[in-house]
């Protein structure tokens, strides 16, 4: 950790804590910290905040946070502390934003479906309150369509996944030659090439719900975050934001 940037250091440091903490406490910790559909009763204001500091198992942190030192240490090295937080902190807030709005869409579009074949509104929230469904809408619904509908209300989301792209997203807009020595592909690959290609299969997956990187994944919450990160560090760039002014 000698080479680490000391913001990166902390973030590190308390994604380790949240996730000790989770695996003492169990599902908790989960219900209280994750990030709820806004119409599910579990949603708490936290919580587009806290899910960037949670994590699914250890294989998801271990990437997330592998990925955060490896980018994130030249940015903050180049920015300094404050604007690197905030940038970190503003794309996982813009990770849960798109991720809320594709709930929205998806959640919305399975329930007008719903009432248009007579299922009472006040019915299909008490069945998904309980965290359950009725067997008629897998009649009513595409199966591709239930399985959004029922996700985007019952699935939380965690993880720092929305913040660690637009960390890339800068990181290829900054440094676009930089040669990625990647474990999963044998030849290095330059970052303006790796980035984008990573940003388009997660959009590719979620817009078709064919998932490139398996299940259970919150792909719009990826997209979003390099969204709002390429948003960043273009208008920055635009207008030459100096470090100094976060100093």
């Amino acid at each position: 950790m000698r080479n680490v940037s000391e913001t990166v250091k902390q973030l590190i440091i308390i994604n380790i804590i949240f996730f000790i903490g989770t695996q003492i406490l169990g599902d908790v910790a989960y219900k209280y910290l994750s990030l709820y559909y806004p119409e599910n009763s579990d949603f708490k204001y936290w919580q587009p905040l806290t899910h960037m500091f949670m994590h699914g198992n250890l294989m998801h942190i271990f990437f997330n946070m592998f990925a955060l030192f490896s980018f994130g240490t030249a940015l903050e090295q180049m920015w300094g502390s404050k604007k690197f937080l905030f940038f970190y902190i503003s794309c996982g807030l813009g990770a849960a934003f798109i991720h809320i709005l594709s709930n929205y869409y998806f959640f919305h579009e399975g329930l007008n479906t719903l009432l248009a074949n007579g299922i009472q509104k006040s019915e299909i929230f008490q069945v998904l309150g309980e965290g359950k469904y009725d067997s008629r809408w897998t009649e009513i619904l595409s199966k591709s369509g239930f399985e959004s509908f029922t996700s985007a209300f019952m699935t939380p989301a965690v993880g720092a996944s929305g913040a660690i792209y637009g960390v890339l997203v800068a990181f290829a807009f900054m440094f676009p030659n930089a040669e990625l020595a990647l474990m999963f592909i044998p030849i290095p690959i330059k970052a303006k090439y790796f980035v984008p290609v990573i940003v388009g299969l997660d959009l590719f997956s979620g817009v078709t719900g064919f998932s490139v990187f398996g299940g259970g994944i919150a792909h719009f919450a990826h997209v979003g975050g390099a969204l709002f990160g390429f948003l960043m560090v273009w208008y920055w760039k635009k207008n030459q934001f100096n470090s100094n002014r976060w100093n």
